[in-house]
């Protein structure tokens, strides 16, 4: 699967990034297929928001009621790992759900791409738009 999304997102998850260190940002990936149309940041409410993530449930139940009226899909979920590597981490690796989502990881090196099927992790090509 190679994913599609505009150029201009992955100004904005770097942006996300940098605005919210010395913690972790994290956010929702939308859109459709294999299409990501829209970031939208989320507040961490984890205990430890300088090491790990956990996405505000008020913004993940606001974004499924916005898609089941029509609005885009979630798609799945995208952090930031301050200082560390652009992949998936040991505690990503436990935590995951294994339910094909996609996961947008910013570090150093930019921003990746995996999809996280049954505990394990594949990594996603992508192509940028100007649109």
């Amino acid at each position: 699967m190679t994913l599609a999304l505009a150029r201009g997102l992955i100004s904005r998850l770097l942006a996300e990034a940098e605005r919210a260190l010395p913690e972790e940002a994290c956010g929702l990936l939308l859109g459709s297929g294999a299409r990501i149309e829209q970031i939208v940041p989320a507040r961490n409410v984890h205990c430890a928001p300088q090491t790990h993530f956990e996405i505000d449930p008020q913004a993940l139940v606001a974004a499924y009621r916005s898609a089941r009226q029509g609005g885009p899909g979630v798609l799945g979920y995208y952090h930031s790992q301050p200082g560390g590597p652009a992949e998936p981490s040991a505690t990503d690796r436990a935590m995951a759900p294994g339910d094909g989502s996609i996961w947008a990881i910013v570090g150093q090196g930019g921003v990746t791409f995996w999809r996280n099927d049954e505990g394990a992790f594949a990594k996603l090509s992508y192509s940028l738009s100007d649109g």
